[in-house]
């Protein structure tokens, strides 16, 4: 059973309702520090009016009068709270109230199963509006309101997080500049994500927005950008967080057993089934599903993946029916849904390969994952947080004769001039390679060079034997043999075109320049 967590400014009217229970002169000192008469009977007050009627395992209590007057409202109201004492130039201005409550919301610890409650009597018409904003959205609560003894909970008819925030989150990212404002290693759940520029802070800033919603949750990018490590991240950074995610790649399964990981299944339901045996969705119950390479899932499980992700009529977003295999009845999971592919799932749509009614059911939110060549400003980090780990790795192997491994400043260079087509896979397989087979303690460019030549997967076309016909064009294939070289020269040279012409074994570093200019690859102007 969770809790029930109060959050709630004291106002003028709780103050009043205090004083008006002291003796003159100490009814005085409360009148001039909120600036008004105390006369007549104004009643309990909007907090104590509540908790006469309602109970709360946590009372949080914001004030703008200063330390001794809150703790005094505390004591008065003869219930343990927690008191935070605000500094507000302007109780009106809807930008400061947001700025004073968000830090504080966020420290609390909100489980799953607490319900978290607003008040919005006490305070001005502005801090009533920031608690339904902020109630309807980011931070999901009850609403409360008083009238001297009388106390109701309200209901606004509309979810921001689910008939506002998906088309919001569907507008430019230049909307959303301000979810920049934090690099990773200062978000909770974020710390293992390494980098600080603008693009990895937009994605972590959309995915932190979206961990702290019961939605389910997008992720789109190339393959290596690290959508495992944002699933997992969101998870620690939601409600939660202290029951451990499960993890299904729906490319790794067969499509007749990947029923039966996701919904569990009966025993003698088939072949090889001498048990009962619970699914994903059941063993995710509380906590987070993570579905990744969701876009490989053929279109009988997408219809049976849609049916268990549409919650029944007035149950939340992640409420989940499913019906294990032969089995009779359903079961009902409480289970928040990350869904992750490299696939353009619009174009799936077009092309009939993949639901649209789906698609819309798993991205209420989504979150997309920069490339590593939108990164240039991580990557020397990102490198030399992989090598500390690949030293730390192959050490615990105790492997013979390894010594640690460092990056030199031209090797980082050469790096950020590559375009990392397997991204932060391909980064981590190269450097792992590299520290492997380097001779030395220090990497340097021909190791990554190498290193990345040698990397399963690569795609080494075997130029003599191309298929000739159907469209095969001989000066074509030359022109990208030569751009090929010519750019993997000026990687190798760090961007210097006399060292890049060397290496090309060109006489002069003009005709490279020319080539260079003709081709339209960039290059730094160097005589020297």
């Amino acid at each position: 059973m969770g809790q029930r967590i109060l959050i709630t400014w004291v106002g003028h009217t709780d103050l009043k309702a205090m004083a008006a229970t002291y003796p003159a002169a100490k009814r005085k000192l409360i009148a001039d520090v909120i600036k008004a008469e105390i006369d007549g009977n104004p009643g309990p007050g909007p907090v104590k009016a509540l908790l006469d009627k309602e109970k709360f395992q946590q009372i949080h209590l914001l004030s703008n009068y200063g330390a001794d007057v809150t703790k005094q409202f505390a004591n008065w109201l003869k219930r343990r709270a927690v008191t935070h004492n605000v500094e507000l130039k302007n109780p009106s201005d809807h930008g400061q109230i947001l700025d004073v409550v968000r830090p504080l919301l966020e420290s609390i610890d909100v489980r799953v199963g607490d319900e978290l409650c607003f008040h919005l009597s006490p305070g001005t018409p502005a801090m009533a509006a920031i608690w339904i904003l902020l109630g309807k959205s980011q931070y999901p609560a009850s609403l409360f309101q008083t009238h001297f003894d009388k106390v109701w909970q309200t209901e606004i008819p509309f979810d921001i997080t689910t008939d506002v925030l998906p088309q919001l989150l569907r507008e430019p990212d230049r909307l959303w500049q301000h979810l920049a404002a934090k690099t990773p290693q200062e978000i909770r759940g974020f710390e293992g994500i390494v980098g600080k520029s603008e693009a990895i802070r937009m994605a972590v800033g959309r995915a932190q927005r979206a961990a702290i919603h019961d939605v389910p949750v997008l992720i789109l990018g190339e393959s290596g950008t690290g959508k495992e490590m944002f699933a997992e991240a969101i998870h620690y950074a939601s409600p939660r967080r202290n029951k451990k995610p499960v993890l299904i790649n729906c490319a790794a399964i067969s499509t007749n057993l990947l029923e039966s990981e996701l919904f569990g299944h009966e025993k003698g339901s088939f072949t090889g089934a001498d048990k009962n045996r619970k699914g994903a969705f059941e063993l995710a119950d509380g906590s987070t599903l993570f579905l990744d390479e969701v876009g490989e899932c053929d279109l009988d499980m997408q219809a049976k993946l849609l049916r268990a992700l549409q919650p029944p009529p007035k149950e939340g977003p992640c409420c989940c029916v499913f019906r294990p295999v032969g089995a009779s009845e359903d079961i009902k999971a409480d289970v928040r849904v990350v869904a992750a592919t490299n696939k353009d799932l619009t174009k799936a749509v077009e092309k009939g390969e993949f639901r649209e009614d789906l698609l819309y059911r798993l991205s209420i939110v989504t979150v997309k994952l920069p490339p590593l060549r939108e990164r240039e400003d991580d990557l020397a980090v990102l490198a030399e947080s992989l090598l500390l780990d690949i030293n730390r790795r192959l050490k615990q192997r105790r492997e013979t004769g390894y010594q640690d491994k460092s990056i030199s400043d031209d090797t980082k260079r050469f790096m950020q001039r590559y375009h990392w087509p397997g991204n932060v896979r391909e980064l981590s397989n190269a450097l792992l390679q590299a520290a492997v087979m380097a001779e030395g303690t220090v990497l340097h460019p021909h190791d990554i060079a190498a290193a990345i030549a040698d990397l399963p997967g690569r795609k080494n076309d075997d130029v003599l034997n191309c298929p000739l016909g159907d469209g095969f064009a001989i000066e074509a294939k030359l022109e990208e043999i030569h751009a090929h070289f010519i750019r993997r020269a000026m990687i190798e040279a760090g961007g210097k075109v006399t060292k890049a012409a060397k290496l090309l074994g060109m006489k002069h570093y003009q005709t490279l320049s020319a080539q260079l200019d003709r081709l339209g690859i960039e290059y730094e102007a160097d005589e020297s």
